[in-house]
């Protein structure tokens, strides 16, 4: 597990566009932190930047990690929005991919991919193609595919924003479940302030362009949480203007 620090983060590009300005932040450890703001506020690129995909203009990123086993694992693992399956591999090889840097026997390869693909309900697809899937499971092996390496960071960059409602609720539902199984730290990047409320500890609200951090509103829901027995509680309704009108 870790806990992530930001101080003053602040990225601009070549073009002098300045998507974040002065961004700060703490993760705690086993924390599942959720981003919304408007559209091109720079969530995406906030998060990009604390998984070392990016680099800062200025600021600093300290991610404080627990003491493993830096051969069998990644320091985090990225979920992306946008389909990132291999066409050409199957489920399974898909969700091996992830440890090709690691070195591990195949026997502990194929015994971690089976049991995270038992935890998404993909057993049976595992020799599928990404063709053969619909979005939600596609959505699922990608999931699978970043938890199988144990990583104690995961980013998640609008995951589920390309599904229908229904699937976006059971995924949620899913990602909960193994949540609760490992409590990763977990940074969600959404344009959903619904999911965002359902699945989160704390949401982080960003100002429009460029994006600082407005607001951060802590979610006070009990674990285990049900994604749709939620949207009954009245607070639940309390939290979505509450942020709504903190985005207007």
């Amino acid at each position: 597990m870790a806990s992530i620090s930001v101080e003053h983060l602040t990225k601009r590009y070549p073009s002098g566009t300045l998507a974040l300005s002065d961004v700060n932040l703490d993760v705690a450890e086993g924390e599942f932190v959720a981003v919304v703001g408007p559209s091109g506020c720079g969530k995406s690129t906030l998060m990009r930047i604390m998984a070392g995909l990016d680099t800062p203009t200025d600021g600093r990123i300290d991610t404080m990690a627990a003491a493993s086993d830096a051969a069998s694992t990644l320091p985090s693992a990225v979920v992306f929005q946008e389909q990132s399956l291999f066409p050409w591999m199957r489920v399974a090889q898909n969700v091996a991919f992830a440890f090709d840097s690691l070195g591990l026997p195949k026997a502990e390869v194929d015994r971690r991919v089976a049991k995270e693909l038992a935890l998404v309900g993909l057993t049976d697809f595992a020799h599928a193609y990404p063709h053969e899937l619909s979005g939600g499971m596609k959505q699922r092996a990608a999931v699978a595919r970043a938890f199988a390496v144990d990583p104690p960071v995961l980013y998640m960059d609008e995951p589920f924003g390309a599904l229908d409602e229904q699937t976006r609720v059971g995924l949620a539902n899913e990602l909960m479940s193994l949540w609760d199984r490992t409590r990763k730290t977990v940074m969600f990047i959404t344009h959903g302030i619904e999911e965002a409320v359902t699945l989160a500890d704390r949401v982080i609200v960003l100002s429009a362009h460029p994006g600082t951090v407005k607001a951060i509103i802590p979610i006070e829901f009990p674990r285990p949480r049900d994604a749709v027995s939620l949207r009954g509680d009245p607070k639940f309704g309390e939290y979505v203007v509450r942020i709504w009108e903190l985005l207007r």
